[in-house]
């Protein structure tokens, strides 16, 4: 039986969610694109215990690249709401469901 890992990394990040700063042995690995086991050249964000808890664990197929496109957290809310629902809509019916 394998033992906890020891020689993990004690450096703080950050919680997308909460915005809380916690040790990252205490953070889960978020990856927006999907993909958290290919590690090559990857910068991953981070969810605390808590918040990962509470998120929905279902497929969001085309989720996460519909808001990357909608530049999701570099305009205001108004701005991005407007251009994600245009992007939706647009979006042919094979698209929106998986």
């Amino acid at each position: 039986m394998l033992g906890a890992r020891r020689n993990r990394d004690d450096t703080q990040v950050t919680c997308i969610a909460c915005g809380d700063a916690v040790a990252r042995t205490d953070a889960r690995e978020y990856d927006k694109h999907g993909d958290r086991w290919d590690r090559v050249d990857k910068d991953f964000e981070y969810l605390c215990k808590g918040c990962h808890r509470e998120l929905c664990h279902q497929p969001r197929d085309g989720l996460e690249s519909l808001l990357v496109e909608s530049r999701a957290g570099a305009d205001d809310r108004s701005e991005f709401l407007t251009r994600f629902r245009t992007l939706a809509e647009d979006r042919t019916p094979e698209e929106r469901e998986p």
